[in-house]
């Protein structure tokens, strides 16, 4: 009889040698290939649905609006605040102490003859007939039209005696060199607006006077309180041919401007000629004290 021979199990078939013919070879490990194909599929699949949905919250969150960003709504008009506007200033001219100086001074004389003041509210003298202008009071030019001057320390120079200033002496004023300390701060003043016209210039000292024109003459006196002082301790600039110089026309006299006659200052008439041009025409420099 033959002998019968265990079948070798067939978990074991590299010990044996017994294979199952039944099967092709290789299935299982091309199930187990597959099945890990599906899963690496899948796990790449659900990252990249993971990725997406945060990369949309993230740009969600981007897009949305701070709680403290501006909004604008439909319908409402902004409107921007307007800028300030700065009043200028007095200008003034070059402290002249050299001959330069003194050589323009002497051009800026010569130019002084063919101008006359040109003032808005006061008659414009006749230069051809030599006729004074009328010196009864008229309304004063409005001061947004004038420049309006900044509290300074200032000095008053000559156009035609560039070395000669402004400067008080016994009460009143003169025209004068400042060589000394005490001349120079005799000669230097505080220029403020007007007492009676805020366009317009008013000269306080250093005691805290005030030069105004009383009988026609320049001096420095206290104020008073009154109306009558605060208009002739105010002066109007007028514009000149000559460059960076002025004309002083009193407030409450149109038509009278400061000048010097003899070295001494005064409140005259205006007067076509080129001495009375010269005369009246100043430069407000820096304060020589």
């Amino acid at each position: 009889m033959p002998e019968n021979t265990p079948r070798p199990p067939q978990h074991h078939p590299w010990e044996t040698g017994w294979t199952d013919t039944s099967r092709a070879p290789g299935t299982r490990r091309l199930w187990l290939a597959g099945g890990l194909a599906l899963a690496t599929v899948v796990g790449c699949a659900t990252s990249i649905a993971v990725m997406d949905r945060g990369a949309d919250r993230t740009a969600q969150a981007t897009d949305a609006p701070s709680p403290s960003d501006p909004v604008n709504d439909p319908g409402l008009i902004s409107f921007g605040s307007p800028s300030p506007t700065d009043a200028p200033s007095p200008s003034g001219g070059k402290n002249g102490k050299g001959g330069k100086a003194d050589e323009d001074d002497k051009d800026g004389e010569d130019d002084a003859g063919g101008d006359a003041p040109q003032t808005a509210g006061t008659p414009t003298p006749d230069s051809s007939a030599g006729a004074e202008p009328s010196t009864s009071p008229v309304p004063h030019p409005s001061s947004a039209a004038q420049p309006k001057p900044t509290v300074a320390w200032r000095s008053v120079r000559s156009t035609n005696f560039p070395y000669r200033y402004w400067q008080v002496d016994g009460g009143l004023v003169k025209l004068a060199q400042a060589n000394s300390a005490s001349e120079r701060r005799n000669a230097t003043f505080k220029l403020v607006k007007g007492l009676a016209d805020g366009a317009c210039y008013s000269f306080a000292t250093a005691d805290g006077s005030y030069l105004r024109h009383r009988a026609f003459v320049l001096r420095s006196e206290r104020d008073d309180g009154s109306a009558l002082f605060e208009k002739d301790a105010t002066f109007c600039p007028r514009a000149t041919s000559v460059s960076g110089a002025v004309r002083l026309e009193s407030v409450n006299f149109p038509g009278r401007f400061l000048r010097h006659q003899h070295f001494r200052l005064r409140l005259d008439p205006f007067r076509a000629d080129a001495g009375y041009r010269a005369d009246s025409t100043f430069r407000l420099v820096d304060g020589v004290a």
